[in-house]
């Protein structure tokens, strides 16, 4: 197992339910409460955690996320607050769509559409062709960059490790109320922490900027539990990489995979 980096940024008496916790301010527009300065920019996963949150106080708590789809248009900062507007799509009678516009200081920093969906459990479709890859059990936890109340363990990695781990385990250590809404926020809070990149040997020298980011949630998952995210590069193009990701249980389960495009140019 490798150790898990240590976590200059993130706040030692934030709670992470203060982070996804928000004020409303009527007619579907929300502000996020918590701000801290420090020396990173607003974490990506958080944004698009709150987002959701927003976008779920609109719609009927029976219905549960099941994808987003976010763009990253300016760089925010942790140290002033997110203001959220939600436009309400359509209510139709199995899915419900969203827009969310994201601002701070008065200027869009992203946008995001999401679905919400009610839940089908029949059993017949519950299945999946991908195979839980070999890995070690989380062992030997550290706290995660950048997240607040998480766990961190690293297995081996398939390639030398260059800066951050494709292959790792998380455990949000918060104590959640039960709510598919707050754990499809928990998760995509942390699908941003890495980069698939990093296999790639090149990747110590590139400036990795997200563009955009999806997340798609196929089966109820607790993150207060450990989950394996599993990340895989698919190419570098015109200045931009894509990367894909497979988000698992302990039992070898399924429950979301995400994809995001980065900026990969060389430093400045």
């Amino acid at each position: 197992m490798l150790e898990a980096p240590r976590a200059p940024y993130a706040e030692e008496d934030l709670g992470l339910l203060d982070v996804l916790a928000l004020d409303d301010l009527g007619g579907n527009r929300f502000a996020s409460r918590v701000t801290y300065d420090n020396n990173w920019r607003l974490y990506g996963g958080q944004v698009c955690a709150q987002a959701l949150m927003a976008a779920g106080a609109t719609v009927d708590p029976a219905r549960h996320p099941h994808s987003l789809h976010a763009y990253f248009l300016r760089m925010g900062t942790p140290a002033h607050p997110v203001e959220i507007a939600v436009e309400v799509d359509r209510d139709g009678r199995s899915f419900s769509a969203r827009r969310i516009a994201v601002r701070q200081r008065g200027e869009l920093i992203l946008t995001m559409s999401m679905s919400f969906a009610l839940p089908d459990t029949r059993a017949v479709d519950d299945d999946h062709v991908l195979v839980f890859p070999e890995v070690e059990p989380p062992a030997a936890a550290g706290r995660p960059l950048v997240l607040v109340d998480f766990e961190q363990s690293i297995p081996s990695q398939t390639h030398p490790l260059h800066s951050y781990p494709t292959r790792h385990w998380l455990r949000c250590t918060a104590d959640l109320p039960t709510s598919p809404l707050v754990d499809a926020a928990v998760i995509t809070y942390l699908s941003d922490l890495c980069t698939g990149h990093d296999a790639l040997a090149s990747s110590g020298d590139r400036a990795q900027a997200t563009l955009d980011h999806a997340v798609w949630f196929h089966r109820p998952a607790t993150p207060r539990d450990w989950l394996l995210i599993d990340l895989r590069s698919r190419g570098v193009s015109s200045g931009r990489g894509l990367y894909t990701g497979d988000i698992w249980d302990t039992s070898g389960t399924l429950v979301a995979s995400l994809a995001q495009e980065t900026l990969y140019r060389e430093k400045r």
